[in-house]
């Protein structure tokens, strides 16, 4: 089977889990290689404080099939603008077979020039961000628009890799991944999105996040300006 070379993005401030989630799935196939990528192969630090090294730097990254960029905290504003790590996913994006994203990860990409003209999704809470980044905002846990493959929040991540890998190795593989996952969820409470949690619970997790909500309007703002002025 041809070896399938995928690859995530990592960075200071990186969601674990928005990564996590989809490298579970996708690392069980026998033909897939995962690496996970940043400037450097010194430790990094997750949002929630996981240590995670990386595999290969933007310099030694073979061509990759799939590119995907997780969401972050506070430290994604920073990646946003950043002009080292943008240029690098506009480079391995010319010859990836899938470009994708995990939860916020699609504004990153957006802020790369990567999501204008195209439908994708993120974590429902940065909805307004990433539509003012020029993307076609479709609500939906994950959105395919051509080569295109994102996740909304989180632990849509799983959905989103058991969708990824059909595309790649066939419904049964994912089948077969969901099956040794027991991926078979059943939350203790049906608040698991803005629709069926309760107002009150809704009001007070935006309260919880406004900081980050703010850093991340701010930035999508400054990124929709510079976008405007390339183009």
């Amino acid at each position: 089977m041809t070896q399938l070379q995928i690859g995530f993005l990592i960075y200071p401030g990186v969601i674990q889990l928005d990564v996590m989630g989809a490298y579970q799935v996708l690392a069980f196939p026998p033909n897939t290689q995962i690496h996970l990528i940043w400037k450097t192969r010194s430790k990094i630090t997750s949002n929630e404080g996981l240590s995670l090294m990386p595999t290969t730097t933007f310099a030694d990254c073979p061509l990759l099939d799939v590119l995907c960029v997780p969401g972050g905290g506070m430290g994604q504003t920073a990646i946003m603008q950043d002009a080292e790590t943008l240029g690098f996913l506009q480079q391995q994006s010319a010859t990836a077979q899938y470009v994708t994203s995990v939860c916020t990860g699609s504004l990153i990409l957006a802020a790369a020039g990567l999501l204008q003209g195209y439908q994708a999704t993120c974590h429902w809470a940065f909805r307004e961000q990433l539509a003012m980044l020029g993307v076609d905002v479709v609500p939906q846990r994950v959105v395919i628009d051509r080569n295109r493959v994102t996740g909304a929040g989180v632990t849509s991540g799983i959905d989103f890799g058991l969708t990824l890998l059909s595309l790649l190795c066939g419904e049964q593989m994912a089948k077969m991944t969901q099956l040794m996952m027991e991926y078979n969820p059943a939350p203790p409470f049906d608040a698991g999105s803005p629709e069926t949690a309760s107002e009150d619970v809704v009001q007070s997790l935006l309260r919880f996040g406004q900081p980050l909500l703010d850093a991340f309007l701010t930035q999508s703002q400054n990124t929709a300006a510079r976008l405007r002025l390339e183009n």
